[in-house]
């Protein structure tokens, strides 16, 4: 961990004594962390997910039929979303009794505890509805972790980034998102090519969740590094950057949570779209190859991340909340012809994808904290966690039930009205936002 002097008379020795400067964290050494920290995280995600589509349909639904046993599955998979709101208070609470250091190290200890537990969970053929229903205990608690893993480091890495770099280093820390998702589609992509079907929905699916729990501990520790040092902890306090009463917060941003959590739901909503819901209706409705089709979704991966650099760029150069609101708009107009896409043969299948992930890393790259300068330095610790909490929740958790249904009964023109909904949702909070700051201006 670095340290700089604040002025040629006060320094922080490299033991960690401060002698009075104040301390100095690099964004770049921040943004190592925080990419560190998300991947784990959506690797963990993502594994889960794609097996909701793929595995768990037939591993623990087996009496439903396959539409069905989807619908169930993703039932179970929005599970996470509903607890991760608690798992926020609780190990806010936590750490507040505490430190951040015994917060993290529990929330990620349940994590790994959670995904290591799907792994060895026996199926429905070997111990009936007890199967089901430890799925959903361990999904909850995955939730729960995931709201208490929050380090606060997103929200110290946009104080610390240079004014003219804000975008760019606010779509460092989405980063995570498209490399967990490429490395946990390219490994069911193995896994499901490699394996015959008996072995792969046997032992072969359980394999990347082992993976999961390795890869959350090798990310504890890299988080715990930074996450203790003197330096962040000193950068922490001067920034205020610590814990409020939930309560105390609703009172008095409560109105920004919601506006934060509606800003971001376009990009949310697309999230599921591109990446859990297509595999379900290529596996339920169509005679594509699988394990081709996740290389065709991991080359979209690598599109977001272009979009996301791309996002960084377009921010800094036109502002963080007018590029949010112009992807809002591209995928308001892509919701118009996605449908017909998804319809389509192979070829119009795969454009639906690559042009949804190349949307969705513009959108998802600008989409955390663009308003969260709204709680002031304050709420901002406790109100950046509970606005992303919320934005998952009603952007995303249901999206694959919502959209495999709509689709499965009414059509797939239904699934673009639900995406058009989420652009409209982020266009109007921005709006909202805009007005509220408009009429305190107008106030003085």
């Amino acid at each position: 961990m670095s340290s700089t002097p604040a002025s040629s008379s006060s320094t922080v020795s490299v033991h960690g004594q401060d002698s009075g400067a104040h301390a100095h964290v690099a964004p770049g050494e921040i943004a190592v962390g925080v990419v560190i920290g998300r991947t784990s995280e959506y690797f963990d995600f993502f594994v889960y997910g794609i097996a909701s589509a793929l595995v768990f349909p037939k591993v623990f639904f087996p009496f439903a039929e396959p539409l069905q046993a989807t619908l169930y599955s993703f039932a179970v998979f929005a599970l996470a979303f509903v607890t991760r709101p608690l798992g926020t208070v609780l190990f806010l609470w936590i750490q507040e009794r505490w430190s951040r250091g015994t917060k993290l190290t529990a929330a990620l200890f349940l994590l790994g505890t959670s995904t290591a537990g799907i792994a060895f969970l026996p199926g429905y053929g070997k111990i009936g509805a007890a199967a089901i229903v430890l799925l959903a205990m361990f999904r909850c608690s995955q939730g729960v972790a995931l709201g208490g893993s929050w380090d606060g480091l997103p929200s110290l890495l946009a104080l610390n980034a240079p004014k003219h770099r804000r975008g760019w280093y606010a779509m460092l820390g989405q980063l995570g998102a498209p490399v967990g998702f490429i490395v946990a589609a390219s490994l069911f992509a193995f896994l499901y090519s490699s394996l015959s079907n008996d072995d792969f929905y046997d032992w072969g699916w359980r394999y990347p969740f082992f993976a999961a729990f390795a890869i959350n501990v090798v990310a504890l520790f890299s988080r715990l590094r930074l996450v203790v040092t003197h330096e962040y902890a000193q950068q922490m306090g001067e920034r205020e950057l610590e814990p409020v009463p939930v309560a105390e917060l609703f009172r008095e941003k409560g109105r920004h949570v919601f506006i934060g959590a509606f800003a971001a739901l376009a990009s949310y909503a697309m999230f599921h779209i591109v990446t859990i819901f297509p595999l379900s209706w290529i596996q339920l409705f169509t005679q594509q190859d699988i394990s081709r089709f996740l290389m065709v979704q991991v080359v979209g991966g690598f599109l977001a991340i272009g979009g996301m650099l791309a996002s960084g760029v377009i921010a800094d150069r036109f502002g963080r909340v007018p590029t949010l609101g112009a992807t809002a708009l591209a995928i308001a107009m892509f919701s118009g012809f996605a449908p017909t896409l998804l319809g389509g043969g192979p070829g119009a299948q795969q454009v639906f994808m690559l042009l949804g992930f190349l949307l969705l890393g513009l959108s998802y790259g600008q989409a955390s904290g663009a308003v969260t300068r709204n709680f002031g330095s304050r709420y901002r610790y406790t109100g950046a966690a509970l606005t992303t909490d919320l934005a998952w929740l009603i952007g995303a958790a249901f999206a694959p039930l919502v959209a495999l249904g709509l689709c499965a009964h009414f059509g797939l023109p239904y699934v673009g009205l639900y995406l058009l909904s989420g652009a409209l949702a982020t266009l109007a909070a921005l709006l909202f936002n805009r007005w509220l700051k408009q009429r305190e201006v107008a106030r003085g």
